[in-house]
């Protein structure tokens, strides 16, 4: 592409609105243009960074046999009722009605789609294994979309679906996508960790299931560590333990006050007590099997609540913080409430970091008080027990090793779904005896937009993106310093000779001083940038070529500069 002539368009000032690293390059550089809340336009470069990364996904697809169907963006209401997610997806799910008051929406996912395709078209177990997958824009109607492609409300996914005879079946498969999946992300030149994940509603209970996490400085998840075995898990789904707490024994339970000390941090402040002696009261809202249910969740005083873990011990469809109304149905004080309290209409859940017999300071239920020598398995008047239910910190431990947490964002997952939805939507095929079987299924999704994002969130400067070579919109950026003819003449040439080559260019001939048009580069980020400088050229003859990623700048002779240029994209990953 000529830049005297292409449609591209750079902004000096970042967007008040933009928050992260590649939210604020990708709208500086002209690549995205935010059209409403959670909506953007991929301009030119981004789409043509995105068709790469399509490639590069289709072709490792291939490798596998899984093969490539559309489905359609809007999706009846009928799928979605077979399966119980037209009401359990809430208000994420964008919902219409056509002229004839048929119910539709805009699908956030397609699992209830391609198991109504397999089920119309195949019938016998010789038709399986098989995998379909599609690339299509996805919608979910995000309560605060942020972070511009990582959390937008339209995107682009790739999600397929595999169908199995048997469970054996289903995990050679799952094997074979979760190789195909590091290939995906390492031919994008992106460094990654394969994290153990919660399949929350959508993986069958036991079943496998993994995250792809592009590590990054931005991340919106925690990524669970340990170094020495290369263990990693997603924060929400790891076990570790606490070791070496501060507690102390059992003793008489006193009340004291406490005014306007409504946290931990507060009470132990004010009277001189360790955090580890203070238990949190944390009271979470719960939908079960469609009925409202309360508990009260007690954790070490600078613990946190792990909702995930909390969700799937108490299976509940929805969860959320009690709100003021319920505290006060409950008959517990805000700031000030624990489960010494003889009200009823929830269960305590204590987390497994607690000693139940040692002495803590909790609420004592009356405005501006707390207790102190408060023993759980002595004093708790509700229904209780014991589960792990808190988030995984810096300094925890899994076995002896200590873990390291790490920022990441998800741009892949993999789930084992077993007959979830095959058996909601009543899928039978035949086995070998002539018996209709339910099938079992997985689901394996990459966040195609969200990709693009990640990769700029990892790969940066202060002056701009620095492009991972296999994706990058164009390989060189191609510019001159000089106005004489001569000069024009042989920077055409070089651009001629370089497309030849089958390499791509981003001329910029707009004539502007080396100042600005260095800064355009380092901003788009190109693998290599490209320069002819008048002068220079000729009082030796040379072409200065410089790389992005690492600052190298050489010197070439004219004849040596496409088998340059190929030999360090090579080196950065080109085709990899």
């Amino acid at each position: 592409m000529r830049l005297s002539q292409g449609y591209w368009q750079t902004l000096k000032e970042t967007p008040n609105d933009a928050e992260v690293v590649s939210q604020q390059l990708m709208i500086r550089a002209g690549l995205i243009y935010k059209t409403g809340a959670g909506l953007y336009t991929l301009q030119p470069m981004a789409f043509k960074t995105y068709k790469k990364i399509e490639n590069i996904v289709r072709e490792e697809l291939d490798k596998i046999n899984c093969f490539e169907v559309l489905m359609p963006v809007i999706t009846p209401a009928e799928l979605w009722q077979e399966s119980g997610r037209w009401d359990a997806m809430g208000g994420q799910m964008l919902k219409m009605k056509d002229r004839a008051e048929r119910e539709l929406c805009v699908s956030p996912t397609n699992e209830e789609t391609v198991t109504d395709l397999f089920r119309r078209t195949v019938n016998s177990y010789k038709q399986l294994p098989v995998c379909l997958y599609h690339i299509n824009t996805k919608f979910r109607d995000e309560i605060r979309p942020r972070f511009g492609l990582m959390r937008a409300r339209e995107f682009i996914m790739k999600d397929g679906y595999s169908f199995h005879n048997d469970k054996d079946s289903l995990d050679k498969f799952y094997e074979e996508i979760y190789g195909a999946y590091e290939n995906i992300f390492r031919r994008m030149g992106l460094e990654f960790i394969a994290v153990e994940a919660d399949g929350g509603n959508m993986a069958a209970g036991g079943a496998k299931t993994h995250e792809f996490q592009v590590v990054a400085d931005n991340g919106e998840d925690y990524v669970v560590t340990i170094p020495r075995t290369k263990f990693a898990a997603n924060i929400e789904k790891a076990i570790t333990v606490r070791k070496n707490i501060a507690s102390a024994p059992a003793a008489e339970l006193t009340k004291f006050a406490t005014p306007n000390q409504k946290t931990c941090e507060e009470v132990c402040a004010a009277h001189g007590m360790p955090i580890t002696q203070s238990l949190k009261s944390l009271v979470m809202h719960s939908v079960i099997n469609g009925k409202d249910q309360f508990f009260m969740v007690m954790l070490l005083g600078d613990d946190s609540l792990n909702e995930v873990k909390f969700k799937n011990k108490v299976n509940a469809e929805h969860i959320r913080p009690a709100q003021q109304a319920e505290l006060d149905r409950l008959g517990l004080v805000k700031g000030f409430m624990g489960p010494g309290t003889t009200a009823e209409g929830f269960k305590v859940i204590y987390d497994e970091a607690i000693d139940m017999n040692a002495s803590y300071v909790v609420g004592a239920n009356e405005p501006e008080h707390h207790m102190k020598g408060f023993v759980p398995a002595r004093d708790t008047k509700p229904k209780h027990f014991r589960a792990d239910m808190r988030l995984a910190k810096e300094g925890d431990y899994i076995g002896d090793d200590q873990i390291v947490l790490k920022k990441g964002i998800e741009v892949g997952h993999i789930f084992q779904l077993g007959d979830k939805y095959t058996k909601a939507m009543k899928v039978t095929v035949l086995n070998e005896q002539g018996k209709g079987v339910t099938p079992l299924m997985g689901c394996y999704g990459i966040g195609m937009t969200r990709v693009m994002a990640a990769a700029i969130e990892q790969n940066n400067d202060k002056d701009g993106i620095i492009w991972p070579a296999s994706i990058a919109p164009y390989d060189v950026y191609l510019c001159f310093i000089g106005k004489t003819p001569e000069t024009k003449a042989l920077a055409e040439e070089l651009n001629s000779s370089i497309k030849k080559a089958g390499l791509e260019t981003l001329f910029d001939d707009r004539q502007l001083g080396p100042g600005q048009m260095f800064k355009d580069a380092d901003l788009i980020g190109l693998p290599l940038r490209v320069t002819l400088g008048e002068r220079d050229y000729l009082a030796t003859g040379e072409i200065e070529v410089k790389i992005r990623k690492t600052g190298e700048t050489l010197k070439v002779k004219k004849d040596d500069l496409v088998p340059t240029i190929k030999k360090k994209l090579e080196e950065l990953g080109r085709w990899a």
